[in-house]
């Protein structure tokens, strides 16, 4: 690989428990193809290899991955693995579990007693002896529901030393009051964008009075998700992405990052261009004035 520079410290860094890691990440998800990241023309193997391998270069060192993202031909996590490893010091990898899929792609939902086998799949898939941050990622139908048990589970795998650090996913502010009444959590990883609703916003603002990172996802997508930002975006994105002569998704990652800072960015790509916009993105600033018109844009959803 290329000498690394520090181009996606830009936008500073945050604290993982005892990790440290710049705000700019990369999420694996769409590593294995085109949106959604089980279907559609599988990405060119060592072009996506490439794109992780410049990702190190340009810095970053916290990559969101899960053992599901996987197409026909292609597995994010064995791509990581083939890509970096051995891995640097300095790099954050953090995957998710309770989703799962088989090998003809259908969904299923662990049982707590079937979490301990995703944790294992990670750390073949990766390579590793144990993963740095697993984060507990809640299923649609549970968000109003107990998490404890689930959570219980990952807890005492920590204890055992099989994962570092514990977070949570697609949760409500009780959960993480709850989860956190079990073991510690260093992140909240929801999905967060502009036009988010105030809950979303609320729980934001929560992690960083607790001192949590909190991990949008979608945040480029927004509404879009797996499918990718809409068409047509607000002309109020459209006007200041062209006000700073750069494109409609790093002024949504721009904004994203300034919601605080603990807000860390894990935009995912496929493509070196994108990839080095994404990361330029964190060096982007948008004025206040920007920052008001933006966060003003009609709620889409949570």
């Amino acid at each position: 690989m290329s000498p690394r520079t520090n181009d996606a410290a830009a936008a500073g860094s945050w604290q993982l428990g005892d990790l440290t890691v710049n705000r700019v990440g990369f999420g694996a998800m769409r590593l294995t193809g085109t949106a959604p990241f089980d279907s559609g023309v599988p990405r060119v193997r060592e072009r996506s290899i490439g794109v992780l391998r410049r990702a190190v270069e340009l810095g970053v060192n916290h990559i969101d991955t899960a053992a599901f993202y996987f197409s026909a031909t292609r597995s994010a996590n064995e791509l990581i693995n083939r890509a970096l490893a051995p891995y640097p010091e300095d790099l954050v990898i953090t995957t998710k579990v309770w989703p799962g899929r088989d090998t003809s792609g259908a969904w299923w939902w662990a049982a707590p007693a079937q979490l301990r086998g995703q944790v294992e799949e990670n750390l073949r898939q990766l390579g590793r002896d144990h993963l740095d941050v697993v984060n507990l990622r809640v299923p649609p139908s549970c968000r109003t529901g107990s998490i404890g048990e689930h959570f219980g589970v990952l807890a005492e795998l920590r204890e055992a030393g099989l994962i570092r650090h514990l977070g949570v996913s697609n949760v409500t502010s009780e959960q993480l009051d709850e989860a956190r009444a079990i073991a510690p959590v260093v992140c909240v990883q929801n999905s967060y964008g502009i036009g988010a609703a105030g809950e979303s916003r609320t729980l934001l603002q929560r992690c960083g009075e607790l001192g949590l990172a909190f991990v949008p996802f979608f945040a480029i997508a927004g509404h879009g998700r797996e499918a990718g930002p809409a068409a047509g975006d607000g002309e109020a994105v459209s006007a200041i992405a062209r006000a700073h002569g750069v494109s409609i998704a790093q002024v949504r990652l721009a904004w994203t990052l300034q919601q605080g800072p603990h807000v860390l960015a894990i935009p995912g790509t496929g493509d070196l261009d994108h990839l080095a916009q994404n990361v330029a993105a964190g060096a982007l600033r948008l004025s206040e004035d920007e920052m008001t018109r933006l966060t003003s844009l009609q709620p889409v959803g949570a």
